[in-house]
């Protein structure tokens, strides 16, 4: 299999993860009939791909804006025939792509794939020196460098502290906008030195390369992935067939709080509270069926170390007044 010089089998490549929680979570919604299930993120199609075996009259849209993602997928999933279905682009228009059909379940994998974190020409990762690209769909939109190259230190400082939660995202765009003069600042070594030279070393207390919520940050950015998420949620809701389920899996706490106040939303009587009955059309139309947030065990996380950071959320759509 082969896409953008990947030569492994997709199935190697990624090892979906809670799989066995997120079937489970799926499965009265879906088992024993026609069903139809979107996987809003599909990525390298291992959620969908372990549904349609386990649900032989399962039918499935996949959405994904990343190309290279969307050839692996559909190649792995080919044997499935019209029981598999792509649509390219970016899941805030899942209230347009589920209008045909009588939508029984979405799935949501939130976050970057394990392949476009390894691709080194990605520029996801600051483990590897590489063009900080960071677009999911590389063929529009600005890049981490453009941003990087473009943006004066108060938005960049907005970025880093918003959407990594960067201690020091003033001093680290101060520096950005100092070094950008001397030369451009397109590589993931450059970066790597800059926020290195400014986030001073606590021996003990810090985990990770300190660039990381700066590569977080400009990722989110760049993909606008908070404002994706914000308008996605609501449409998801709403798309559902009374009983279907709404699973979510993201990997920080911008994202689980988008997912959360969503969810909490829509499950809330509208009513005021000050009104003896509950007022037409104000009842809630979900009910969340995890407690709280679910995190990967023991198991799960021997399994696939990258799952250490998954949050889970999950609802069912209930009949409104």
């Amino acid at each position: 299999m082969r896409a953008k010089g990947i030569l492994m089998p997709s199935s190697q490549l990624h090892v979906p993860v809670l799989l066995d929680r997120c079937l489970e979570l799926l499965r009265p919604a879906i088992e024993n009939k026609d069903a139809v299930v979107i996987d809003a993120t599909l990525g390298l199609g291992g959620h969908t791909e372990a549904l349609l075996a386990e649900h032989p009259k399962l039918k499935v849209i996949g959405i994904d804006r990343d190309p290279a993602a969307m050839e692996l997928a559909t190649e792995r999933l080919a044997e499935y025939g019209e029981r598999f279905q792509t649509h390219f682009g970016t899941y805030d228009q899942i209230d347009e792509i589920a209008k045909p059909w009588s939508i029984d379940g979405i799935l949501m994998d939130l976050g970057v794939s394990s392949m476009q974190l390894d691709q080194a020409d990605r520029g996801f990762s600051y483990s590897q020196d590489s063009f900080l690209d960071m677009r999911m769909d590389q063929t529009r939109g600005a890049t981490a460098a453009d941003l990087l190259a473009e943006l004066d230190e108060f938005e960049l400082a907005r970025i880093f502290k918003v959407y990594g939660e960067e201690r020091f995202a003033m001093p680290i765009a101060r520096r950005i906008v100092a070094q950008r003069k001397l030369a451009p600042i397109t590589m993931s070594s450059q970066l790597n030195k800059i926020v290195s030279e400014v986030v001073p070393s606590v021996p003990g207390k810090q985990s990770g390369h300190p660039a990381k919520r700066v590569y977080q940050a400009l990722r989110i950015a760049v993909n606008d992935e908070l404002g994706i998420l914000e308008r996605a949620m609501p449409m998801a809701i709403e798309a559902l067939k009374v009983g279907g389920r709404l699973v979510v899996m993201s990997y920080h706490s911008l994202e689980d709080g988008i997912v959360k106040e969503a969810m909490q939303s829509a499950a809330t009587s509208t009513t005021p509270v000050d009104m003896p009955i509950e007022l037409p059309g104000t009842a809630p139309v979900f009910k969340i069926i995890t407690r709280g947030v679910e995190r990967s065990g023991e198991r799960e996380l021997e399994r696939n170390p990258r799952a250490a950071s998954a949050r889970l959320r999950a609802g069912e759509k209930v009949e409104g007044n």
